[in-house]
């Protein structure tokens, strides 16, 4: 039986991705990547909202994939589960890059002005340099694709004995994994590309395969959801005092205990509260299921094309531009898929989609 609970964490934490990015976007934290700020407020207090979500933000889905990874596993072969997150991950994610994400690349660029300071480079270099560039957003497709290969090799030595073993985390050993969270963040993780964070990413990926694919163990954090909401938001608000200002993405913050011990309180609480609220499907759930990866994909390219082509010329009005950015990151995330899923090669290569639909 489908767990619908798990679609709707993923569309819904989508969702929340393409709000966290307008607002990164003109944030006023130093946070890099971006325009920057286009207000003339001293301070940006919505940009709170930045700081709230990200600590959980990422986590949550690579918890989720950890489960999803099990279920598929259960009915499939390894070579079924590589061919498959090969196609839709890592496809996506190579190829694509030079088949359609160079755009990206291009844009965001010319945000950075690093396009000018390349005016005499010859144009494949360009075209390299814009494909590279426009990863963006699917650095998560591509560290997904390394957690699933990397598991296929661990299920062949434990042969669902350390699996068996995670049917019997309890409410304590949850508890005391926070500990267990905060030293996997400090390791693995890259320098200049700070999302790279392997160990952290990876231990959380594993989580979700070992011990929250259980029924057992989701029955305990269903339990005590309320416990982990309240726990969660009491550290989110200590979080959000401790980081407000700062560069929340960046050491020493995403390695200190109050931010992964909010990571994982925060996951908690959302695995427990949609596992005993939201474990339904609708319609409109079913809807937002089935295109959240084409919104993940494309919403950054309609933000960042606002950012280029409005926000930078100083063409619009602040809250003008914030509205036409959470516009344009929906539309083009929920229109443009439906464009590319009619073109076969182009569908294999962006969305890891084989054939129309």
């Amino acid at each position: 039986m489908r767990k619908h609970y798990l679609d709707n964490i993923r569309w819904l934490t989508v969702v929340l991705v393409v709000f966290y990015h307008v607002l990164y976007m003109y944030n006023a934290e130093g946070v890099a990547g971006g325009l920057g700020k286009i207000t003339d407020l001293k301070v940006q207090y919505y940009d709170l909202y930045l700081n709230f979500i990200y600590p959980w933000l990422m986590p949550i889905l690579f918890i989720v994939s950890g489960i999803t990874s099990r279920l598929y596993l259960e009915s499939h072969s390894d070579r079924e589960f590589i061919r498959s997150r090969t196609t839709k991950l890592l496809v996506p994610s190579t190829i694509g890059l030079f088949v359609f994400q160079f755009i990206q690349g291009y844009i965001s660029m010319s945000l950075s002005n690093a396009l000018d300071q390349m005016a005499e480079a010859p144009w494949f270099v360009k075209y390299l340099i814009m494909a590279i560039s426009g990863l963006g957003v699917l650095w998560f497709a591509q560290m997904l694709w390394l957690f699933s290969i990397f598991l296929v090799g661990v299920r062949k030595l434990e042969k669902d004995r350390g699996w068996q073993m995670g049917k019997k985390v309890n409410l304590p050993i949850l508890l005391l994994l926070t500990g267990a969270v905060w030293l996997s963040a400090q390791s693995g993780n890259t320098p200049v590309v700070v999302v790279y964070r392997f160990g952290l990413y990876n231990t959380l990926y594993f989580l979700g395969y070992f011990i929250f694919s259980h029924q057992e163990v989701m029955e305990v954090v269903k339990k005590n959801f309320w416990l982990f909401l309240v726990l969660a938001l009491s550290l989110g608000v200590g979080f959000c005092f401790y980081s407000f200002g700062k560069n929340y993405a960046d050491e020493p913050v995403y390695r200190s205990v109050l931010f992964t011990s909010y990571s994982w309180l925060g996951c908690l609480a959302i695995l427990g509260g949609f596992g005993r609220y939201f474990d339904l499907e609708t319609g409109f759930t079913r809807w937002m299921s089935r295109h959240s990866f084409g919104l993940y994909v494309f919403h950054y390219l309609g933000i960042s094309a606002v950012a280029l082509f409005m926000a930078k010329p100083g063409l619009l009005a602040p809250l003008s531009v914030y509205l036409l950015s959470t516009l344009a990151g929906f539309a083009v995330g929920y229109l443009l898929p439906m464009i590319i899923t009619r073109l076969p090669f182009i569908s294999w290569a962006v969305l890891g989609i084989k054939k129309k639909g």
